[in-house]
């Protein structure tokens, strides 16, 4: 079957080349680290002690597993640690964030002899996913190996369920074999079921991104992030994080008069024409250069919780447009009150729960503006909406732990046996 599903590969690749080739040129994604994602590199060394691959896809799922990763690493047991990631700023995000602990290595393409080629050279004994990524050939041979692969964190939304159960034929038995699935919520509990995963092997652990929420009133290197944007601390500051291009001219109209913007877009490609959208005058990547107008455009990877700790008001991006929304859950655990769109799909249980709360807003787009002006001239509903979230955020922290135990008991049998 992996030989079929590698042909399958190799046609639709041929079949779309000039598509993806032509966006990659567009983007600067052409220059990406190709040995890598053929599944070559230096070999890790032969594992002295367990070793769990916990691996995550972009900026995002890397950041979800920061937490377990360190819990894993300071076990009793002590598995030695290594995290892959996809894509190129996942890959520079997961070198920042464990390089100086952990081995760092890019996950491949899902062609069988690159896959083999990976795991060759990684050796894990545990596979931990992230959200999803349940790749066939991937996980066939892991299983010829006697690999177990669990998913951490899991999600299904209802639109990535709908294309998976369509593929189910070919999917199916790549779900069946997985060791267990721990999921955020019984709704993906109940997809993941469907598209194969053994009753028995389906957890409800929750959201690892509450946990990765540090509750907090501080994020060292704020202020110096201030000073160096020229952003004038007297003055409201609005944070709009992760934002599409469709939102960048609607968040321009929408600061109210006196307010300062901070747009961070959420990809690199999205940055030249969200400077243009904002009329930024300032750009982080060119310190010392611009106009003070009291437009920022935050255009670097990982600093985006260090512009939410200055904000007085944060607005959730991608939820105004054609998308399914960003993390409500950072912000809201540093206190600070938190506007999203109608679009939440991608977290609607924690964006339903800060509302419940208290401490998250969902509004029109037409009813931006007006809900940014009540907030800017309000600090006592600012203050009481960023206390309601940093509650909300606390008691629903505790899925990284849940998910620590149940990969190390995972791994506690993998070795004994």
């Amino acid at each position: 079957m992996r030989h079929v599903r590698d042909a399958a590969y190799l046609a639709a690749a041929a079949a779309t080349a000039p598509l993806w080739a032509w966006r990659m040129h567009r983007t600067g994604k052409l220059r990406t680290d190709w040995p890598a994602r053929f599944g070559q590199g230096d070999a890790l060394t032969a594992p002295a002690r367990p070793r769990i691959l916990v691996h995550a896809v972009s900026v995002g799922e890397v950041n979800a597993v920061r937490m377990l990763v360190d819990r894993l690493a300071r076990d009793p047991l002590a598995p030695e640690v290594v995290v892959s990631a996809t894509t190129d700023t996942g890959s520079r995000r997961a070198r920042e964030v464990f390089g100086a602990r952990h081995s760092v290595v890019r996950y491949p393409f899902d062609a069988s002899w690159m896959v083999d080629r990976f795991l060759d050279r990684v050796k894990p004994d545990l596979v931990a996913l992230c959200e999803l990524e349940v790749w066939p050939n991937f996980v066939d041979a892991c299983v010829r190996r006697g690999i177990p692969v669990t998913v951490v964190n899991g999600r299904l939304s209802e639109r990535s369920f709908s294309r998976y159960r369509a593929a189910r034929g070919l999917l199916g038995g790549s779900f069946r074999a997985l060791a267990a699935a721990l999921v955020q919520n019984h709704d993906y509990a109940a997809r993941f079921e469907a598209m194969g995963v053994p009753h028995g092997r389906v957890f409800v652990t929750g959201t690892m991104k509450w946990d990765t929420a540090q509750v907090s009133g501080d994020v060292p290197g704020a202020e110096e992030l201030a000073a160096e944007l020229g952003i004038d601390r007297s003055r409201p500051v609005i944070v709009a994080g992760s934002t599409a291009p469709e939102e960048h001219a609607l968040l321009r109209d929408a600061v109210p008069p006196g307010a300062q913007l901070v747009c961070a877009p959420r990809k690199p490609e999205w940055f030249d024409a969200a400077a243009a959208a904002i009329d930024a005058g300032v750009r982080r990547s060119r310190p010392g250069q611009g106009r003070p107008n009291g437009r920022f455009l935050l255009d670097t990877i990982g600093e985006l919780r260090k512009a939410y700790a200055i904000a007085d008001v944060v607005v959730v991006g991608r939820s105004f447009g054609v998308l399914h929304g960003s993390d409500p859950m950072e912000p809201a655990a540093l206190g600070k009150p938190v506007v999203c769109g109608p679009r939440m799909g991608d977290f609607r249980e924690s964006a339903a729960a800060l509302a419940d709360w208290g401490g998250l807003e969902r509004v029109e787009a037409s009813a931006l503006g007006d809900a940014l002006a009540r907030l800017v001239a309000d600090p006592a509903e600012r203050a009481a909406r960023g206390r309601a979230g940093q509650e909300c955020v606390r008691a629903h922290q505790g899925a990284t732990e849940r998910t620590a135990e149940a990969l190390l008991s995972m791994l506690a049998g993998v070795r004994r046996a």
